[in-house]
């Protein structure tokens, strides 16, 4: 029943026990088409001869185009407004795709720049008075805390301390007056 399992050394490209790659090397078993390499070549044979005939159009003086059997061709300016034209088209899309994300940022007023419908809360966390407990109880080093998200909120006063409260007898010096000295 082993021997039936193991696969011979020599049918194995690489193995433990044989680490080298044989020379020569295996061919595949599949047999897969070649059509895509036929495909871009002649992909890339077309592009360069339509590039040496606009080149040819572009920089050979009427006689000799007319002598090459070519009675109508498009006028030479066309040379010049096409290439202009597809760097504007390039440069335009830039500008639409820069334009189409700033259209679909939301504002920074907007509920969705810091939450979204994915957002898992613990139930006493919305909106019930003590909406931290659940967070805190937590704390505890013995604890294994649920997955929650955590407010924005919370993240900032554990990054930055707490908000600053504004005394109202505090006023900045410029409001009060200007003090002239001399």
């Amino acid at each position: 029943m082993r021997a039936q399992t193991a696969a011979a050394p020599e049918n194995e490209p690489t193995s433990p026990t044989s680490p080298l790659a044989p020379y020569p090397p295996i061919l595949p078993t599949e047999s897969r088409s070649r059509a895509p390499e036929f495909y871009g070549f002649v992909a890339w044979a077309s592009t360069y001869l339509l590039f040496v005939l606009y080149l040819l159009w572009a920089f050979l003086p009427d006689e000799y185009i007319l002598a090459l059997g070519v009675s109508w061709y498009p006028n030479r300016e066309w040379s010049l407004l096409i290439p202009a034209y597809g760097m504007t088209l390039v440069l335009l899309t830039y500008v639409a795709y820069f334009a189409l994300a700033l259209a679909g940022t939301p504002s920074f007023s907007d509920m969705s720049t810091i939450t979204d419908s994915k957002t898992h809360l613990p139930d006493a966390a919305r909106g019930a008075p003590g909406a931290f407990a659940p967070y805190l109880a937590h704390a505890r080093p013995d604890a294994i805390p649920e997955m929650y998200d955590i407010p924005l909120g919370l993240v900032n006063r554990v990054a930055f301390g707490p908000r600053p409260r504004s005394h109202p007898h505090r006023r900045s010096r410029s409001s009060s007056g200007s003090r002239s000295t001399s």
